[in-house]
């Protein structure tokens, strides 16, 4: 009984399309009605409230019941601004008409973005934030029939994916550690100058943009001439994800560069966190296909001007390295061509309502606005480098899909289920990879954010950044992760310079974080196993 309650006040609390006054609930063709008002009683005065519906409900357990409470008067939306610029966004008529098969209007037919979205704008231009019970009496429509046997078929889907994600942890977690490495050695051991001032700053004008682009260069401090350096050792090019700036990723360029790699990281307007925020403030929607058209023709302009000597970085090969968006944008301008049946694939998800990768919402939008085919730069990247990188739907499982020519290292983290490891970097080793130096390194409690450094994470004090991420987001540890990152790319790097054999597969111990260096034979075995 108290997952049935539950899974309904979850469902309400969840997904806005209930009835003015009738709720029905269906299961094994048992109609059970309950009345909001009643349900608004008990929301407003729990086990105060003398209504008959409080009388079944005072038979769940305590917790129980408070959960119930928490879920009827939690807001549906929060911040004006931000909720009606989500319900202008491409997600959320898919989304709301998934949820046709679990709910009813009265006469049988099922619930679609056209009646809802309406409602929840309408709420939002009356007030600040909507909780679940202002949805149940706003709806137009005297009755709805939530289909519990459905719900618990789509609840049960929900659940097998986590459990996915979970033996995929515990059988990361029961690896023997091939090696334990001290925290300190995690930290590269060269002797170099320390850097005295920041990166140098320009302006990029493109002819794709009304304004100029921001980018930002960090030289190397190891001469070219030093033995330590070949002669023309390749450089990087950074791009942050949705919603990051440069800024986030100065510790990355700047241990790079003292390792003796120039990075360039480019800031994109439109998806950085200046635009993010704009969403936030109600100024401007996000447009998913816009932003990666402009991504890929930003990418083109910063390489070719590399190639003018208008950027202070040497070089004639390129290394691509991206954070999230910033890693899909760098695998499509390397040449992985979206696999066909995109769309179909896309149905399927969106059906089973994506709420263990979300990464899925954006590949399906990217799809559904024809942004994913690109023609791949020429020439060809060295190397691509992706930070919580993303494309599970794009590239699939199967014979039809080409894997690149370059070496790829894909970054992931144990906590990320806005693009999870056993979907998305695992699976794009498996189908890009078949470079003998391609690998994915899993890191045991780091999140999408992980790779992400902001004022507080240093020690100072959290400023207006966007990213003001508590534990539960940014992951564990997130220092300790970004140095073994750090570490990863040098090793990477340098086994690309050199052409030796590939990093050994292993597991490693660092004390507070473990991590887990795959190649494609270990992914197989990985999957494999579960």
């Amino acid at each position: 009984m108290g997952l049935t309650g539950s899974l309904l006040l979850l469902s309400v609390g969840s997904w806005p399309a209930r009835a003015t006054k009738r709720l029905e609930v269906e299961i094994d063709g048992i109609v059970l009605p309950v009345s909001v008002e009643d349900l608004r009683s008990f929301g407003r005065l729990g086990d105060r409230s003398r209504s008959e519906l409080a009388t079944w409900l005072r038979l769940l357990d305590p917790d129980s019941r408070e959960g119930l409470v928490r879920l009827l008067n939690a807001p549906v939306l929060t911040r004006r601004s931000l909720g009606q610029q989500l319900l202008s966004s491409w997600g959320a008529a898919p989304l709301i008409d998934a949820l046709g098969a679990l709910v009813r209007v009265e006469g049988g037919g099922s619930i679609s973005s056209s009646e809802v979205l309406p409602t929840l704008e309408r709420l939002l231009d009356q007030q600040e934030q909507v909780s679940t019970l202002d949805v149940l009496q706003a709806l137009p429509t005297e009755q709805l029939r939530l289909d519990l046997n459905a719900l618990l078929k789509a609840a049960n889907h929900w659940q097998q994916q986590l459990e996915r994600h979970n033996s995929l942890m515990a059988v990361l977690a029961a690896e023997p550690s091939t090696r334990r490495v001290r925290p300190q050695s995690l930290m590269t051991d060269r002797s170099v100058p320390s850097r005295s001032n920041g990166p140098e700053t320009m302006d990029l004008w493109v002819s794709h943009r009304a304004a100029p682009i921001q980018v930002q260069a960090w030289s190397s401090l190891v001469s070219s001439t030093s033995s330590e350096a070949p002669a023309d050792r390749p450089w990087l090019l950074l791009m942050p994800g949705l919603g990051g700036d440069p800024e986030h990723f100065h510790w990355l360029a700047e241990d790079l560069s003292e390792a003796g790699w120039s990075v360039v990281i480019v800031e994109h307007p439109g998806s950085d966190a200046e635009a993010v925020q704009a969403l936030l403030d109600g100024r401007q929607p996000f447009d998913g296909a816009k932003a990666l058209r402009q991504r890929l023709l930003d990418l083109a302009a910063v390489l070719g001007a590399q190639r003018q000597g208008r950027l202070p970085v040497k070089g004639t090969n390129v290394v691509l390295v991206g954070h999230s968006l910033g890693g899909l944008t760098a695998l499509l301008a390397a040449g992985a061509g979206p696999v066909p049946g995109i769309d179909r694939r896309c149905r399927a998800s969106l059906a089973a309502i994506p709420l263990t990768n979300l990464s899925e919402l954006l590949q399906c939008e990217l799809a559904d606005s024809r942004a994913l085919k690109t023609a791949p730069l020429d020439p060809q990247p060295l190397a691509v480098v992706g930070l919580n990188s993303f494309g599970g739907l794009i590239w699939p499982r199967g014979n039809q899909t080409q894997p690149l020519e370059m070496p790829l290292l894909l970054f992931g983290g144990t906590l990320d289920l806005i693009t999870p490891p056993l979907d998305e970097q695992i699976p794009l080793l498996q189908r890009l990879g078949h470079h003998p130096l391609s690998r994915v390194v899993v890191v045991e409690g780091a999140s999408h954010f992980s790779p992400i450094r902001v004022e507080s994470q240093a020690g100072s004090v959290q400023g207006d950044d966007l990213f003001q991420l508590g534990e539960e987001l940014v992951g564990v540890n997130p220092l300790t992760v970004q140095t073994l990152i750090t570490q990863e790319i040098i090793r990477f790097l340098e086994q690309l310079e050199s052409k030796s054999p590939p990093a050994t597969a292993g597991h490693f111990d660092g004390g507070t974080t473990r991590w887990h260096r795959l190649n494609r034979n270990e992914a197989d075995r990985l999957i494999g196993d579960l």
